[in-house]
């Protein structure tokens, strides 16, 4: 392929570009600015916020989040993989069964830590070892 192939490419990316540019420039110019204390506040739900959230997000939610795209852009792998899987033999298979043991491994490896296990409590890494308090008589 030669750079002349590309240039429809390029020239409907520049023409793309410069509309998108354009418009959000123009509506900025030209839409009208007059903010109000309405416009200004945060609408959720038609509720009123009256105060201030004061729980968060816990970092267990983004943890498993974040553990949900990792194994979904792992299973695309698979999917490309199932395509051609003809053509790779017996390699494409090795590598495979390689592949989904080292995932299997990290998921094994994730569910042992407690990362998706939402009971805290439940944790062996949480609970709290106490003592038994020695009676009167035992002491004696």
């Amino acid at each position: 392929m030669e750079f002349a192939d590309y240039l429809p490419i390029a020239l409907m990316s520049i023409l793309g570009i410069g509309f998108a540019g354009v418009s959000i420039f123009l509506s900025k110019k030209l839409a009208p600015h007059n903010p109000t204390p309405e416009k200004l506040a945060p609408y959720e739900c038609g509720i009123v916020p009256l105060q201030d959230p004061v729980i968060r997000f816990p970092v267990k939610f983004y943890l498993v989040a974040m553990l949900f795209v990792i194994f979904d852009v792992e299973i695309v792998f698979l999917f490309l993989w199932a395509v051609r899987m003809d053509q790779f033999g017996w390699v494409g298979i090795g590598a495979v069964v390689l592949f989904m043991l080292m995932l299997i491994e990290t998921l094994g490896y994730v569910w042992k830590r407690g990362a998706l296990d939402w009971n805290v409590a439940r944790r062996a890494r949480n609970r709290r070892v106490v003592a038994p308090v020695a009676t009167l008589d035992e002491a004696a």
